[in-house]
Parts: structure tokens; C-alpha cells; sequence
């Protein structure tokens, strides 16, 4: 399982809008997430930025990600969510609209090691 966070900004005049539509997530959208091996996912709004966080529980990230892509359903979807969101301008060099941030720390409850 690999854990992704992201981001991107939101255009402030969408807000409501952009909460409305995930508040209620298309149904194909939510199977196309889970068939690309998706679980987890989670999106946060902090003033106009988006921070979404997911677990990728597959083998093939870039092929699953190509596979949502294709969907036609996700494709209607990203037509409405797109216009709503500015890419950072780190994402735009990669090619992507999402900003993948890198994670330096992770702590899931394992036993604490004792002090020598």
C-alpha cells in the first residue's frame, strides 16, 4: 500500500459549488475509484486549497491511473471539477494538475522504540 497526498487550488468563486457536487460523488465515480485500487480517500479544503489524501493498494499505479482516466463517467466529472481548480505551478511542470507531495514521516501506532 503506498499513501499519496496532493494538491491543488481552489478557485474561491467555486467553493460552494465544489462542496455540493462532493458532498453527494457520482456512484461511477466512487467504483472507478475503487476499481483503480483506491481506498481511503479523503479531500480536505484549507482556504482555497485542496489537500486530498488516498491509499493505492494496486501493483500498477500509472496503469490504474490511465484506466480512470479513460472512464467515461470520470471524464464527465473532471469536466465539471476542472474548471473549479488553478493546478500549482510545481504540478504544471510535471505535466499533472495535482501537486504530489512527498511523505517524510509516517507513524501508524507500531510499538515506540525505548531510548538507549
Amino acid at each position: 500500500m503506498q499513501r499519496y497526498v496532493q494538491l491543488i487550488k481552489l478557485r474561491p468563486e467555486n467553493r460552494e459549488e465544489y462542496i455540493r457536487y462532493h458532498a453527494e460523488v457520482w456512484p461511477g465515480v466512487l467504483a472507478q475509484i475503487e476499481r483503480s485500487n483506491i481506498r481511503n480517500y479523503s479531500i480536505y479544503l484549507h482556504d482555497d486549497l485542496l489537500i486530498a489524501y488516498f491509499e493505492y493498494h494496486g501493483e500498477d499505479f500509472a496503469a490504474d491511473m490511465k484506466k480512470m482516466a479513460a472512464d467515461a463517467e470520470t471524464q464527465r466529472w473532471w469536466s465539471i471539477m476542472d474548471p473549479m481548480q488553478i493546478p500549482l505551478p510545481e504540478a504544471t511542470v510535471a505535466g499533472d494538475r495535482w501537486l504530489q507531495i512527498p511523505e517524510v514521516f509516517h507513524f501508524d501506532g507500531a510499538a515506540i522504540p525505548q531510548k538507549n
